[in-house]
């Protein structure tokens, strides 16, 4: 036996890698994505009724409203692991869904719901602690009315549309609550409405783009036809623009002390924006809402035209 083959024979066995296995590695990452990230700039929605109301620029307002935001985005994400967990075998099938890191493989099901329960525990029970009695109870029944639809209601013809559109309008009401301001009637009609149009406009444009081919994002919508979710976008459209126009017309005892009547002039806008976002769900391409917004140009300008009017007629300048 040659010296080299005595080396390689007794030379020492190495190390075994204390390199984390790449699942492991990922499973943080994982986490995070499942509680879909892009989606939570709908929780700024908290500050619609304090900034309706001009009361959004303290320092108690935006602490309070941080930890509301906080706490909503906590909820969400609970219903959005428990959904992904429960529909791991099935998201497995699905052309784009099987990307998901549950159905992937890369967040393991039980961690899912683990991590989902104490998320869906720990947000109510800390607004309980620092919030106001109605946001506890509201988050309260946000996460069951989720939770019901992520079980059978999301299967239910016309519920469905109304559980996301209520999901929308919670998110707009519990600022609100957190500072206990009165909701007005305009704001929960147009915020409501408003909300369903988007809604009907995505599934509208969900059920064109499946038109003809071979399967579906989503199995209700082989029962739903094009031209029902058209009329209830369509309506949903007129009832928020006529809400936010009486809103506007009504002076509600408040002296005209501004400059121009900030609340008049933003009708404008805001039908211009609702006609803007029509022409995507005309169209069949209104997807995400906030995709709609930041993808065209126009409809942002319009948007934030409209805020500062919106702004300055709360302010009464």
């Amino acid at each position: 036996m040659t010296d080299t083959a005595v080396l390689r024979q007794r030379a020492p066995e190495q190390p075994p890698r204390t390199t984390p296995p790449r699942r492991a590695r990922h499973v943080p990452a994982g986490l995070l994505r499942t509680a879909r990230p892009r989606q939570w700039v709908k929780n700024v929605l908290v500050v619609a009724a304090p900034a309706a109301a001009g009361e959004l620029f303290s320092t108690h307002a935006l602490g309070r409203l941080a930890l509301v935001f906080v706490l909503f985005t906590a909820c969400a994400a609970a219903v959005y692991l428990v959904n992904d967990a429960r529909d791991a075998e099935a998201d497995r099938a699905h052309p784009v869904k099987r990307h998901r890191p549950v159905a992937a493989g890369q967040v393991p099901v039980p961690l899912a719901y683990a991590v989902g329960g104490v998320l869906g525990v720990l947000a109510p029970a800390l607004a309980a602690w620092l919030c106001p009695p109605p946001v506890a109870a509201l988050l309260t029944a946000y996460l069951a009315m989720q939770l019901a639809y992520c079980v059978s209601l999301k299967h239910v013809l016309v519920v469905d549309l109304a559980v996301v559109t209520t999901g929308f309008l919670m998110r707009a009401m519990i600022g609100g609550l957190a500072l206990g301001i009165p909701l007005s009637r305009w704001f929960l009609i147009t915020t409501g409405f408003g909300a369903l149009f988007m809604v009907a406009a995505k599934r509208y444009s969900e059920a064109v783009q499946m038109a003809g081919k071979g399967g579906a994002t989503r199995a209700l919508l082989t029962e739903y036809t094009t031209g029902y979710l058209r009329f209830v976008w369509q309506l949903a459209a007129g009832v928020a623009v006529l809400g936010y126009c009486l809103w506007a017309m009504e002076e509600g005892g408040v002296p005209h002390t501004s400059v121009l009547p900030w609340r008049q002039l933003s009708m404008v806008a805001f039908v211009l924006a609702v006609l803007r976002y029509a022409v995507f769900a005309d169209r069949g391409t209104a997807g995400e809402p906030e995709d709609v917004v930041l993808r065209d140009r126009a409809l942002a300008l319009i948007g934030v035209v409209w805020l500062a009017m919106y702004g300055l007629a709360v302010a009464n300048w």
